[in-house]
């Protein structure tokens, strides 16, 4: 069995790419996961699909075929090209798979190093390939050590100190540019998901009143009022006129197209100040002589002064990675060792109890001598069997010996593909992050 990850994200596409690849909702991250698993070389996969990444997360047979397959799923998808796509995609396989998972995780691997939602994010994208059927124990074990690793991140350095996310980014970057002038103005969010209501807490304290639109009115009132007086809500239907009243404004919705385009502009002379923090974008684009605009890629520029200041704890961090990841194999390679250790013992049984009753309808041993005989005959096997297996458990922890084990499963016949490793868990593992 072996790991693959396949990752789209914004070290290696752009944001039009990120914006085709994207999962507008659950349901078409069902539908792809279900397309992967009737593959028989996939056993589970799980995907994750951010405003900055889309990942596929595989447990598989095959690693060369999961490759080709996730290609040719995201390109029918997408209708982009497959050989464009294979062009961007960053493949990572077992060991480096790994220790991107546990990176990612951490916050390591994201636009704003240490930003606070990733780990969560990934959490739920496991969950809901668990609860639709397409990932299991093979995937759960990986999340486990990931979000320990991830704790131990955030507990060992400064790196998620005063969490930063693309939404204070975005305040931030405003702030900037209007100064003390941000005080007492209104900022206009599009969207009621967690993004856009970080950044209505970012604006809040920056001092500016804050109208909401959404949807779904009723769930954005209840933001609103969670947040204070200073927030209003509104419908979304009611966008034009806010964006013709207000110069400050924050979009992060779901929706696959843009919400805001030039015909709902009244006022072009207005100065507007908008960041688009949604993929696929929210805002499109036009041009307006008095609009300044910033997508998710600009924020990534900005955000590397936040980068640089966490460049050390980020070093240390990695470490913390690394040792995680070695962690899980030599747990991985532990936990794997006792169910061959237990179907040696499980066939010497059976070959005791074949060759006892044999002999004992051949006459070779008398009835009654049965018990003594059973008895010393496990004592020879358990003899013959105790340096070996203890040799195997030593071997187990070392990466160089993994084909000496996969030797001795085939000379026994021995199959643990299906072995539920939960009931030897305790032996080798903390309890961690539970389906």
């Amino acid at each position: 069995m072996y790991y693959q990850v396949m990752s789209f994200s914004h070290k290696n596409c752009d944001q039009a790419m990120r914006e085709k690849l994207a999962f507008a909702n659950d349901e078409e991250k069902k539908e792809m996961l279900n397309q992967l698993v009737e593959f028989e070389f996939i056993h589970e996969a799980f995907i994750v699909s951010t405003c900055n990444r889309v990942e596929v997360i595989l447990a598989t047979r095959d690693n060369f075929s999961s490759y080709h397959t996730v290609l040719g799923l995201m390109s029918q998808k997408s209708t982009l090209n497959f050989y464009e796509i294979k062009a961007a995609a960053q493949r990572y396989d077992d060991e480096e798979a790994i220790e991107h998972i546990f990176a990612v995780v951490s916050s390591l691997d994201s636009l704003v190093v240490g930003e606070s939602q990733i780990t969560g994010q990934v959490k739920e994208a496991f969950m809901l390939s668990h609860k639709n059927g397409t990932a299991g124990r093979k995937l759960n074990r990986v999340i486990s050590y990931a979000v320990r690793c991830a704790a131990e991140v955030r507990n060992a350095t400064h790196i998620s100190q005063n969490p930063i996310s693309i939404s204070s980014v975005a305040v931030s970057q405003a702030h900037k540019l209007l100064g003390d002038n941000m005080a007492g103005m209104t900022a206009v969010v599009v969207g009621a998901g967690e993004m856009a209501v970080l950044a209505a807490k970012h604006l809040l304290r920056a001092g500016c009143d804050v109208v909401m639109l959404g949807r779904d009115t009723e769930k954005v009132e209840q933001i609103a009022l969670a947040l204070g007086e200073n927030v209003k809500a509104d419908s979304i239907e009611n966008l034009a006129k806010y964006l013709n009243r207000y110069r400050l404004l924050f979009s992060a919705t779901s929706s696959r197209e843009p919400l805001i385009t030039k015909a709902l502009i009244e006022n072009e002379t207005l100065p507007r100040l908008w960041f688009d923090m949604a993929i696929p974008r929210d805002i499109e684009d036009m041009e307006l002589e008095k609009l300044q605009l910033f997508r998710i890629d600009d924020l990534r520029t900005i955000s590397q002064d936040n980068h640089a200041l966490r460049e050390e704890q980020a070093v240390r961090a990695a470490e913390i990675v690394e040792k995680y990841k070695e962690e899980f194999y030599a747990w991985l390679r532990a936990l794997s060792i006792e169910p061959v250790i237990k179907q040696m013992r499980e066939h010497v049984a059976e070959a005791i109890d074949v060759e006892m009753k044999r002999a004992i309808k051949k006459g070779f041993v008398p009835a009654e001598a049965e018990a003594n005989m059973r008895k010393m005959a496990e004592q020879m096997f358990k003899r013959f069997l105790h340096e070996p297996t203890q040799n195997l458990r030593h071997s187990s922890s070392e990466k160089k010996n993994a084909n000496c084990i996969e030797a001795v499963k085939k000379i026994f016949n021995i199959d643990t593909e299906n072995i539920d490793l939960k009931q030897y868990k305790n032996d080798h593992h903390t309890k961690g992050y539970n389906a």
